[in-house]
C-alpha cells in the first residue's frame, strides 16, 4: 500500500508491515519516518538491527543470505537498507522483490532512499512488489508557504515555543532545507532554558553560527568562493560537525548541478529545471553561474569523486575523512586548470 507520511503513526499503532520503503529528497523527513518505524518495532520485540549501505559493488546475494539466516541474538530483527538512488539495478531489484514477497513476520525491512521516487521508479516492479506486500511511505515536500508552520511544530519537539516572527526568520534563513532548520532549533534549545524564542534570538543565533554551518559551505560552493569555502570547512571541522553531514551538503550541490547541466544539454530551460527541482529564487542566479562554470564531464567526475569520499567518511578508506572532504572542495572550486587532473 501507499501511505502518506502523516498517517504513518496511526498505521503503526495498528501493526507493522513486513517491509517499508521511504524515499524523499529531504533526509530529515526520511529519518523521521524511519525513526517512527523503529520505535514501533522495538515495542513489538524487534531487538536486533543491521544496516546495509548500497554503493558500487554491493553484494545483493550477501544481503539475501544474511536476511534469510537465523539470528543468534534476537528472535525478531530489523534489516535496514540505505540507498542514494531509487535504481538498485536488475540484481538489486530482484533481491528486494524476493525479500518483500517472503513476508517473514520476524523480519522487518526498512529501505531508505535519499532521493524522491520519480515516475519511472514508482512504476518499477520492485516498488510495486513492496506496495503489494508492505508500505511505500509517501513524503510530500514542504513548500515555502508551509515552512514557518513546519518550523513551529518542529520547535515543540525541542521544547521550544517559537513565535510567528521567529519561525518566519528561520524559514528565510534555511531556504527550504529542513535539516538546517532542525539543526538551528537544536542549538536554540540549548541556548534558551525557558524555551521561548523570538525573531531576535533567531537572528542572534544565525549570526553566531553563519561561519561554520554546512549550508554556508553550500553557498560558498555555489558562489565559486574557494577561500570562503576553506574557512567554513575548517570551522566545521573545529566545531566537531559530523563529516557525513558535510559530505551530504557537498554531494547535494554536485548532484543538483549535474542534473541541471544534463537537462540544459538536452535543450531544456534552466529556469524550468530549477523550478522543478525546487531551487529557491534567491539562489537561482548563483546556481546558474555555477552550472556554467563546469562541463558535463567535470560534473560526472565530481559525482564519482564524491562516491570515493563517501568511503573515506565511512572509514572504508585509508584517507582520513576531513582530508578527503578538503580535496573534494578543492576539486570543486580550484581554478579550472588545476581541477580534477586526468
Amino acid at each position: 500500500m501507499k501511505l502518506p507520511a502523516g498517517q504513518l503513526s496511526s498505521h503503526l499503532a495498528r501493526g507493522l508491515a513486513c517491509i517499508y520503503l521511504i524515499a524523499a529528497d529531504e533526509p530529515l523527513l526520511v529519518g523521521d519516518a524511519a525513526d517512527l518505524i523503529r520505535r514501533a518495532a522495538a515495542k513489538q520485540g524487534f531487538e536486533e538491527r543491521t544496516q546495509h549501505f548500497v554503493e558500487s559493488g554491493f553484494r545483493w546475494d550477501g544481503l539475501v543470505t544474511s536476511a534469510g539466516s537465523l539470528s543468534l541474538f534476537a528472535a525478531r530483527r530489523i534489516i535496514e537498507l540505505r540507498m542514494t538512488t531509487p535504481r538498485p539495478g536488475d540484481v538489486g531489484a530482484k533481491a528486494i522483490r524476493q525479500l518483500a514477497a517472503e513476508n517473514d513476520p520476524d523480519r522487518l525491512i526498512i529501505i531508505s532512499i535519499q532521493a524522491r521516487l520519480d515516475a519511472n521508479a514508482a512504476k518499477s516492479v520492485w516498488v510495486q512488489t513492496i506496495e503489494k506486500h508492505g508500505v511505500v511511505v509517501e513524503i510530500r515536500p514542504v513548500t515555502r508557504a508551509e515552512l514557518p508552520a513546519f518550523i513551529s511544530r518542529r520547535a515543540q519537539r525541542h521544547g521550544l515555543t517559537l513565535d510567528a516572527d521567529g519561525a518566519e526568520v528561520l524559514a528565510d534563513r534555511v531556504e527550504g532545507n529542513l535539516l538546517a532548520a532542525d539543526q538551528e532549533l537544536a542549538k536554540l534549545a540549548l541556548l534558551h532554558d525557558d524555551g521561548r524564542v523570538g525573531a531576535d534570538a533567531v537572528l542572534e543565533s544565525v549570526a553566531t553560527s553563519a561561519r561554520f554551518d554546512v549550508f554556508r559551505l553550500s553557498d560558498a560552493v555555489v558562489a565559486g568562493d574557494l577561500t570562503r569555502a576553506m574557512i567554513v570547512l575548517e570551522g566545521l571541522k573545529s566545531e566537531g560537525i559530523a563529516p557525513v553531514l558535510v559530505l551530504w551538503a557537498l554531494a547535494r550541490e554536485i548532484t543538483l548541478l549535474s542534473q541541471l547541466k544534463d537537462g540544459a544539454a538536452k535543450g531544456r530551460s534552466l529556469e524550468q529545471l530549477m523550478t522543478r527541482l525546487k531551487i529557491w529564487r534567491s539562489r537561482q542566479a548563483a546556481v546558474r553561474r555555477a552550472v556554467e562554470r563546469f562541463s558535463g564531464e567535470e560534473l560526472r567526475r565530481l559525482v564519482q569523486r564524491a562516491c570515493a569520499v563517501d568511503r573515506a567518511v565511512k572509514g572504508l578508506d585509508r584517507v582520513p575523512a576531513w582530508e578527503a572532504l578538503t580535496g573534494l572542495v578543492i576539486d570543486l572550486l580550484a581554478p579550472e586548470t588545476a581541477r580534477l587532473p586526468a
